[in-house]
């Protein structure tokens, strides 16, 4: 790893030299392996600090992950699946779980959160809905019994489908079928203080219905939006009315002390002819768009002054993954590293018009940090 550390420093160095602006803190990004040709983590890893990117979602604890990113900066929520969810309401697993796949980490990787299970609500068993909680709940109660509760958080990552009703936003509910265990979720969620996770897609609500809903909407485009009826609040975008649903079937059911945060969005940039806006252009707007509300710090309507907390989905596209076209093709980056499209970074990814002379040396340094770049991924 010290021939990486070199070129690390070096690409600090040209990064710098630059004058480009890198990604922000503020962007959170799901980083999936469903595929046979992405990089090796320790490449990654070198990528994404260049980048400046600073927490990453994972499915799982991927020891090579988490010893790649060790004395980065990069905070890390690591997932639990659904298949382990019935032992880790036995503690003797739990504890076996907690010692083997975090606490080797936790002094030189900055682990914050364990996601216990993944759109488990998607799913029709209800033996997999019972067990949710009861893992939970022992998870966190063995990170209290080794003294690492108020360091890592226990929480759970929902689908959006958990909601019955969600227009206007401020009548979200959840679905009958689940309420029960949404109580008894939301308060774990309150007792200790963690966050609700949704996974919020306004491209598959466009996909199913695109003769009702505006693009424009959807995409962060400049459209007339909507009013909510009930509170007078007005929505440019879907997603913010998406959350704020959430917020209110939170509310519904007697908790207002409970954080959403999304942690799976995305538009995919390539799809089958179903899918309709499955495209590069749109895909490019989506995420260029979002980024910019994520670096203003805005809040939705209802919750204005909480910033909105997003993990884009996903890092690469991942050509494992079962299903239509467009699961397969919903990363920011190629496996190789080059980008998917521009993001609106200002100059640091390909595919920016210099319209002025006085770009050509930012254009001319940013080629060079792309080389190296490259260089380093296929090194």
């Amino acid at each position: 790893m010290a021939t990486y550390s070199v070129h690390l420093r070096l690409l600090f160095l040209l990064l710098a030299l630059s004058g480009v602006q890198v990604l922000g803190a503020g962007l959170g990004i799901n980083y999936g392996q469903i595929a046979d040709n992405l990089p090796s983590p320790s490449r990654v890893s070198v990528m994404l600090q260049s980048l400046d990117v600073s927490r990453l979602k994972l499915y799982d604890a991927d020891p090579k992950v988490l010893q790649a990113f060790s004395n980065s900066s990069v905070e890390f929520i690591v997932g639990i699946g659904n298949e382990y969810l019935q032992d880790m309401a036995d503690p003797v697993k739990a504890q076996n779980w907690v010692q083997q796949h975090l606490q080797p980490y936790l002094a030189q990787t900055k682990i914050t959160c364990i996601s216990v299970g993944n759109e488990v609500f998607m799913s029709n068993d209800t033996q997999i809905w019972s067990n949710l909680l009861p893992a939970m709940k022992m998870v966190h109660n063995t990170l209290v019994n080794l003294g690492l509760d108020k360091q890592v958080i226990v929480t759970t990552a929902h689908p959006f489908t958990i909601i019955g009703n969600s227009f206007p936003p401020s009548s979200g509910t959840f679905r009958q079928d689940i309420i029960e265990y949404m109580h008894a979720i939301l308060d774990f969620h309150s007792q200790t203080k963690s966050p609700f996770l949704i996974n919020a897609y306004p491209f598959f609500a466009y996909k199913d219905s695109p003769d009702k809903i505006s693009l424009d909407y959807v995409l962060f485009q400049p459209n007339e939006g909507m009013t909510d009826p009930n509170t007078n609040l007005h929505y440019d975008n879907m997603l913010y009315a998406q959350v704020d649903a959430v917020y209110s079937a939170i509310k519904a059911i007697g908790h207002t002390d409970v954080e959403v945060k999304i942690s799976e969005t995305g538009w995919p940039s390539k799809g089958d002819p179903t899918e309709v806006g499955s495209t590069l252009q749109n895909a490019e707007l989506y995420h260029s768009n979002l980024l910019k509300r994520i670096q203003q710090k805005q809040g939705t309507p209802a919750k204005p002054s909480v910033p909105i907390d997003v993990y884009v989905f996903a890092l690469f596209n991942e050509n494992l993954k079962p299903g239509p076209t467009s699961e397969r093709n919903y990363g920011l980056f190629y496996p190789d590293g080059t980008p998917v499209f521009n993001i609106g970074l200002q100059g640091n990814l390909p595919g920016i018009i210099y319209s002025s002379a006085s770009n050509i040396n930012a254009l001319s340094t940013f080629s060079l940090v792309i080389s190296v770049l490259a260089y380093l991924i296929h090194a």
